[in-house]
């Protein structure tokens, strides 16, 4: 297949390939490779065992790395997940879905503690030893099965339980919280369900709260979802939008229901929002956004067709990526390099396709920050601005002093591999953009680089120069506007 829809395919589903990873795929056809990518096994996705070992990104602590507790370890663990996973839409998607349903470490370390606040957003059930499961897990392990199963998930989850003050929700003081969420960024958006929705779906959630049992602080308490039928208003609930369809003689009402059975009022508006025509739109349209292109508006063609297959097949994710990646519109090679890079994507991408090894991930950790991605702490509700909004002033200089810091670390890696590239400044600057897979140049960013490489003297290709220079291109490339796209 060609090369340049490989890497277009493994930017979008993934975070870029290394150069041993695109020499393995490159034979392989591209319906193929959009299978491999969707269908993987779990268990060889998990390359955690791989953590502290030769040959991988290095992770940095000061004591036992421990990053079901400890939030920066747990930071590192993801990068180091992102760069190494052979499932790399596993973590794109857990990623994607953390920003569509924010999520913040500091609200709930604020409300109990910093020990279980990364246990409720990170801990891997196999190694907390009260098999606590972390919202990031869940993500990894429902993110590309069916929306309504995930949806109802999170509902439950102690994290989105703590997050949107669901723990708070009984009959006499119903939280509106969740459920306005729920309706407005989860699911159908503002502008198709009205204020009287808010306060029905709080309602339908009281009594959806947390159960939290052991010693909190210890990283041996359990906190699970907790249906307290004491604390659940009974009444009827009435809707804007069709909760039943048309089989129903009320269909827009959820009925007065016994306490005991209340938990079924939840199971049935999750069910029809997640069923929603507005749902299957609204997400249609945000996987344009972040699989397709930010520089151009939806096409109707293709918001239609991933909406019909969306219903079609039970809110099933696979099939809906299934049918975004091998669409026309993300085929099209004017579709590459359309999209704005999170600071996320482009520390991943970065260290792919520039070079990890002796590079901590503990030390992207505080450049995300200067980004304006800190990974487990959106802003608020509504996730991060994505787009330009990453592109701040500020944001910009931290992307290119990161591009610095690791070229700089790669300087050997660098050289090493920039030798056989290096009889003509033309050649080297060639070998660096095959390397970073960037587009198509202007002649004038040419001229700015060959100048650069100009600079200091004739060229001579020596192993002196190439040391300089090199990680120069490379840092000058990592931090140009071009590599801001995906």
């Amino acid at each position: 297949m060609s090369t340049p829809l490989l890497d277009h395919l493994y930017r979008r589903a993934g975070f870029g390939l290394t150069v041993a990873e695109r020499q393995a795929l490159a034979e392989r056809n591209y319906r193929d490779l959009v299978e491999s990518v969707l269908v993987f096994d779990p268990n060889a996705a998990d390359v955690d065992a791989f953590i502290g070992t030769p040959g991988y990104v290095n992770i940095s602590t000061t004591g036992p790395f421990m990053p079901n507790t400890n939030i920066s370890h747990a930071r590192q663990r993801w990068l180091f997940r992102m760069v190494h996973s052979p499932a790399p839409l596993q973590e794109k998607m857990a990623l994607i879905w953390h920003e569509h349903f924010a999520t913040a470490f500091s609200k709930i370390a604020g409300l109990y503690n910093a020990v279980d606040a990364t246990r409720l957003l990170a801990a891997k059930p196999s190694t907390d030893p009260v098999g606590q499961q972390g919202q990031i897990e869940l993500f990894r392990q429902y993110g590309l099965g069916n929306f309504s199963d995930l949806l109802l998930k999170v509902a439950q989850d102690p994290a989105m339980l703590v997050w949107l003050d669901g723990e708070t929700n009984t009959k006499t003081n119903p939280q509106e919280n969740f459920g306005r969420e729920l309706m407005e960024l989860f699911t159908i958006g503002v502008a198709n369900y009205v204020e009287t929705d808010v306060y029905a779906a709080a309602r339908v959630f009281s009594g959806w709260n947390l159960r939290i049992t052991g010693t909190q602080g210890a990283g041996t308490a359990v906190f699970a979802f907790a249906y307290q039928a004491n604390q659940h208003e009974t009444s009827a609930k009435d809707f804007s939008f069709s909760i039943y369809g048309r089989g129903s003689s009320k269909p827009n009402e959820i009925p007065a229901r016994t306490a005991s059975e209340g938990l079924q009022d939840g199971l049935d508006l999750i069910h029809a929002l997640a069923f929603h025509p507005e749902t299957a739109t609204r997400l249609a349209s945000k996987f344009w956004t972040w699989f397709v292109s930010e520089t151009e508006s939806p096409d109707p063609a293709f918001v239609d067709n991933i909406a019909s297959v969306y219903l079609s097949n039970g809110t099933n994710i696979r099939a809906v990526l299934r049918a975004v990646l091998n669409s026309p519109q993300f085929q099209d090679a004017s579709a590459a390099f359309q999209r704005y890079s999170w600071p996320a994507e482009f520390v991943v991408r970065a260290l792919k396709e520039v070079g990890y090894l002796g590079f901590s991930v503990n030390d992207a950790l505080t450049p995300l920050v200067n980004m304006g991605q800190q990974l487990f702490e959106p802003p608020n509700v509504g996730g991060w601005p994505l787009g330009q909004a990453w592109f701040s002033t500020a944001g910009m200089l931290a992307r290119m002093n990161f591009a610095s810091q690791l070229a700089t670390n790669q300087k050997f890696a660098l050289l090493a591999a920039s030798r056989a590239f290096g009889a003509t400044p033309d050649a080297l600057i060639g070998f660096a953009r095959d390397s970073l897979r960037t587009p198509t140049p202007l002649p004038d960013e040419t001229a700015a680089l060959e100048a650069y490489l100009a600079s200091g003297g004739p060229w001579t290709g020596s192993d002196a120069q190439l040391l300089v220079k090199a990680p120069g291109l490379f840092h000058l490339l990592t931090g140009s506007a071009e590599f801001q796209f995906v």
